[in-house]
């Protein structure tokens, strides 16, 4: 038993961020959200549709890989989610005082990057394990679970 609570708390650890946090903060801060996405998204709609989208995939996911059904796939879209949020939302490029040294708001912003890369490799290990092995077993069957809260036989817990 302490095995699977383990298995269980890791797993939590790694989706609390979306679920339930940033899905919750979606749906109370609602207006707020697509104005901040229709800073990067000319059109409102569409920027409407991504903080949906986001909700989404933030709460769908986030409860696959807690339960194990289709778990592999589920962490392999949030490790996409994570590089196109990344990407999208965290362009510390674009801050006009970006500096390694001394005060620096970009700075920040890259640190808030490298955590979302971060993030969606720790994704990549649940979907595909760390090795060679994990990857093909993942492209033969993307669906399949990994049954996280599976012990050994006979194994006394």
């Amino acid at each position: 038993m302490p095995a699977v609570l383990i298995a269980f708390a890791t797993r939590c650890l790694l989706v609390g961020l979306f679920l339930p946090f940033s899905a919750l903060d979606k749906v109370l801060n609602f207006k707020l959200a697509t104005d901040q996405a229709s800073q990067v998204i000319s059109r409102r709609w569409l920027a409407t549709v991504m903080i949906i989208g986001g909700f989404c995939i933030e709460l769908f996911m986030s409860l696959a890989v807690l339960s194990g059904v289709a778990d592999r796939l589920a962490a392999l879209i949030l490790a996409g989610y994570c590089l196109v949020t990344a990407l999208l939302w965290k362009r510390f490029w674009n801050r006009p005082d970006f500096r390694l040294k001394g005060k620096s708001r970009g700075r920040e912003v890259f640190w808030d990057f490298l955590k979302n890369l971060a993030l969606a490799g720790g994704f990549l290990l649940l979907a595909f394990g760390s090795g060679a092995a994990g990857v093909e077993r993942f492209l033969r069957h993307p669906l399949a679970s990994s049954h996280p809260y599976r012990t050994v036989q006979g194994d006394p817990q």
